[in-house]
């Protein structure tokens, strides 16, 4: 099969044949149909979480199931499925309390992949998708309707349940709430949409970039603001009773916008940590502050998502017309123009930009 190849960091990808393993016994074979690209993709391929070369990265994918593992019962050939890097092993302390995102044991097994020279080829977040076909572990699966188009449905896999999900499982988000989002990028849309959805009376978006509050608006920001204004902190007072906002999510990998939440946040609130920065970031604060005013600093990965509980509900949510997804589609690439596709995702403003397989609308027989 075809994938697109990480032989360098900074480099572009090369589109070259690489060998695909058949399912073991827990594994699932799945012929893509789409992969949005991520920005944790692009921190991957920078360098900028390390890694062993070469890999196939992509993780936020659709497709069809085309080979099944011995042990597997739950899906069947032909069936249309989300593939995420969410892996879990079901059983372990955090699996146990549905935290599958932070599984003690994820089910770790050798890459799938191989050059044809039989050199090893990383499989990228457990995953792999900028390729024509994955085999994943059956937990890292969730059933999609046969009649939902899959370039849509693939941004289930990260960007939306990063989002809608720091608001509905990390935050527990109560309706009548007042929420500040910083970052109006691909996983800030969703997390305004998410909060929108909950019931948030206010939602502020705080961004560098003009276009990008003009978008949050259209997600539900009831407030945008602009991060680089001097009067940023007491505008977002303002919107909030002069009180800071009771739950800051940061979704930007900036230990700057980290920083900033602190001053922004409510006595008693929470700040969502949903935004990845580099390994050797850190950032700087007051503890005792923190602690004098009560507020609580909670990490949220992928939402904190348990995909089968959680996947059908979004999906009811955008059949009623309550999740936006169609509108985060910025552009659509063949798979031969995945380093176009790549580069216009580093320049910013996009909100996903999507490949799409020879498979795209065609189910496998």
């Amino acid at each position: 099969m075809k994938a697109a190849l990480c032989t360098a960091f900074n480099a572009p990808l090369e589109i070259t044949e690489v060998t695909l393993a058949a399912p073991g016994a827990d594994q699932i074979e799945v012929t893509l149909a789409a992969c949005a690209i991520c920005h944790s993709d692009l921190h991957f391929i920078e360098g900028a979480w390390g890694g062993a070369l070469p890999a196939v990265y992509g993780h936020e994918a659709a497709g069809y199931v085309s080979g099944l593992g011995a042990g597997v019962k739950d899906y069947k050939i032909g069936q249309p499925v989300l593939v995420t890097l969410i892996r879990s092993c079901g059983s372990c302390a955090c699996c146990s309390q549905a935290r599958p995102v932070t599984c003690e044991n994820p089910s770790a097994s050798e890459t799938p992949l191989a050059l044809p020279d039989g050199t090893v080829v990383t499989q990228g977040m457990n995953t792999g998708a900028f390729a024509e076909k994955v085999v994943v572990h059956s937990s890292q699966l969730a059933s999609l309707p046969e009649d939902m188009p899959l370039d849509v449905a693939a941004l289930l896999a990260c960007g939306v349940i990063t989002g809608v999900g720091a608001v509905f499982n990390t935050a527990g988000m109560p309706a009548g709430a007042t929420a500040l989002v910083i970052g109006a990028g691909g996983v800030g849309l969703n997390t305004i949409q998410g909060a929108r959805i909950a019931g948030a009376r206010r939602i502020i978006a705080l961004d560098v970039a003009p276009e990008k509050l003009a978008a949050a608006r259209d997600f539900g920001a009831t407030d945008a603001i602009l991060a680089t204004d001097p009067d940023a902190r007491q505008l977002v007072r303002a919107a909030t009773d002069e009180r800071g906002a009771e739950f800051v999510f940061v979704t930007v990998g900036s230990v700057v916008a980290y920083e900033q939440a602190l001053g922004l946040c409510a006595v008693g609130g929470s700040i969502i940590m949903a935004g990845m920065t580099g390994n050797d970031d850190f950032m700087r604060l007051n503890p005792m502050m923190v602690a004098y005013q009560e507020q609580r600093l909670i990490g949220s990965k992928m939402g904190g998502t348990v995909l089968r509980r959680d996947i059908p509900r979004l999906i009811e949510l955008y059949q009623q017309g309550r999740l936006k997804l169609d509108e985060l589609i910025s552009g659509r690439y063949p798979f031969d123009q995945i380093n176009e596709a790549i580069a216009d995702t580093a320049k910013g403003g996009t909100r996903r930009n999507v490949i799409l397989f020879d498979a795209f609308g065609t189910a496998p027989s």
